[in-house]
Formats: C-alpha cells, structure tokens, sequence
C-alpha cells in the first residue's frame, strides 16, 4: 500500500501537535509548514519546513499531498485585539494562500480547516448548531478573521471545485497548552491568586485536542466543494467554576476559585454546541473531562518540575 501524505500548517502550534501525532499513528507521511522547530519528539518522523505559511512558500515544497490540514492562524482574542492587523494576517491571508495553493497544483487534495466557535459570538439561539439560519455575530477580531477564512474555503469550494470540509472548535483543551484558562488558572494556583475575571457561572463546550485531532481524520472523508462546516464539541456545557473546581481539585484541594465579576471583552458568555451533524460522521468524542483537566494537571506539575 502506498504511504499518503499529510500536509499541517501550522504543525507547531498546540492544535497542529495533535494533528501531526495523529497521522503518525495511523502510519501516515507527514509533512510540516510554519514557525518553530520540529522539537526532539518529531525528529526523524516529521518532514519539517520551518517558514511563514504564504503561497511562494507552499509552491516551494512540490509536493501533491493526499491531504491538507490547514491549523495555522491567529490563536486567541487578546492577541486579535491586541494586533487586528497580524491576526488578519495569520488567519485570513494563510487561508487564501492554502487555497490558492491547492486550486493551482493539486486540485484533488481535499482540505480540513479548524476554525473556532467564535464565529457565533454571543450566539441568540443555543445550543449553536452549524445549520441554523440566525445571523453569525463574532465578538472580536479574531471571530471575524475566522469568519472570513470560512467564507474564503466556500467560495473556492463554489467557484474552483476545491474539497473543503470546516471544523468550529469550542473550547479545546489538552496537554501542551499554554494559553487560555487551564494555562492561566494553572499559574495563578502557583502564585496563590484564586480571583478570576467574570461571574464563574460562563459556560462553555469542552473538548480534549485529542478527540478534536481524530475529528479533523473523521470529516476530511467529508470535504467536498459544497464546503460542510461541522461544530467540534463535545456536546455538554460546563460552567467556568465548574472546570476551575476540576482543577482546583487536583492541583489545590483546600481553597477555591473566587470571581471578580469583571467581563473581558470579546469573551462570549455562553458557548453550547448542537453536535448532532458531527456525530453523523461517526466520530464521538472519548475523553470525558474529568479526565482531561486531571491529565493537564498533571502535565502542568512535570513542567513546573523540570
């Protein structure tokens, strides 16, 4: 049997990690684009390519991959408020030069782009589902930039035939993180800081990067030109205090998370996903989060350690 080839943007990044350990254990060729070493754990495993995502730079890899997992592109909301510019940059200019790529050297390679649950914003109708008719309304830059790569991958499945399939994550969570709520509360149990910003009582739709990973594999047999969007979630809503009281457990059992009742702009209040079309494809998500806050955990003390 022949080896396939897989393509990761943005290989580097947290998602992108997960992705590239995904296909290595299914025996597939990988090969990596973007900023960063390849680290000791990919070497020799990973054709590694360390270079900005742009079109000169995907034509210079001559390859007609079997597939191409778009996970470069801005990573936060702070950062897109902080520098709208560069995040539009990193997300939207990226996305165009992947489908440009593809549409002028391997038309037949189908596409998987992660995008994010940003792209509701504060959603009027939960739980989100990727069909309904309400209007989309991003909260901040880096929704909107989102929204636009999505639109980007619709009118070159529309107008070119390129294969697109598109993935909204929620909230996702894994080891190897370092950013965003695990990261931040991790660090503030250490420094014995236990107030947060908002009322605890947000919710959001957990997903461990593993299951997401395994979802990118299940919806890439999906991608077609008519561009079908799947929400990446797993389906249950936990509320802020709540995943905080998870990992207070582990980490500090005899105190707990206060609440300033701050909001920080551009967080959504509320995050539910409807995953009723994801699991049509027969993907179901496996690590409960329990579990997954643990891990994290655990992970967080051996860096602390090292």
């Amino acid at each position: 049997m022949t080896e396939k080839t897989v393509l990761v943007t943005g290989a580097r990044g947290f998602f992108g990690g997960y992705v590239v350990e995904h296909y290595l254990a299914a025996g597939w060729r990988v090969v990596g684009l973007g900023h960063g070493s390849p680290g000791s754990a990919c070497a020799g495993r990973v054709v590694w390519h360390q270079a900005p995502v742009s079109l000169e730079r995907l034509e210079r890899l001559e390859i007609e991959p079997d597939l191409l997992v778009h996970c470069a592109g801005g990573g936060s909301v702070s950062a897109s408020l902080r520098d709208p510019f560069g995040d539009h940059a990193r997300t939207v200019d990226t996305t165009a030069a992947v489908l440009e790529y593809i549409r002028r050297h391997c038309p037949r390679t189908p596409v998987v782009y992660p995008s994010s649950a940003a792209v509701y914003g504060n959603a009027a109708h939960l739980p989100a589902s990727e069909g309904s008719t309400a209007p989309l309304r991003p909260a901040s830059p880096y929704g909107m930039h989102k929204l636009m790569a999505e639109q980007l991958c619709a009118s070159y499945g529309a107008h070119f035939g390129v294969s697109v399939a598109v993935v909204r994550f929620f909230s996702l969570f894994g080891e190897g993180q370092r950013k965003q709520l695990l990261w931040d509360a991790c660090r503030k149990i250490g420094q014995r800081d236990d107030l947060y910003c908002g009322t605890g009582e947000e919710s959001r739709d957990w997903l461990h990067a593993e299951d997401a990973a395994r979802l990118v594999a299940a919806v890439a047999a999906q991608a077609s030109p008519a561009c079908p969007i799947y929400n990446g979630a797993s389906g249950t809503t936990t509320t802020v205090r709540q995943v905080l009281t998870l990992l207070y457990r582990d980490l500090a059992p005899s105190r707990h998370p206060r609440f300033s009742l701050a909001v920080r702009h551009g967080d959504p209040c509320d995050q539910c996903a409807d995953i009723g079309h994801t699991l049509s494809t027969g993907w179901a998500p496996q690590i409960r989060l329990e579990t997954g806050v643990r891990r994290y955990a655990q992970w967080f003390e051996a860096v602390c350690d090292d």
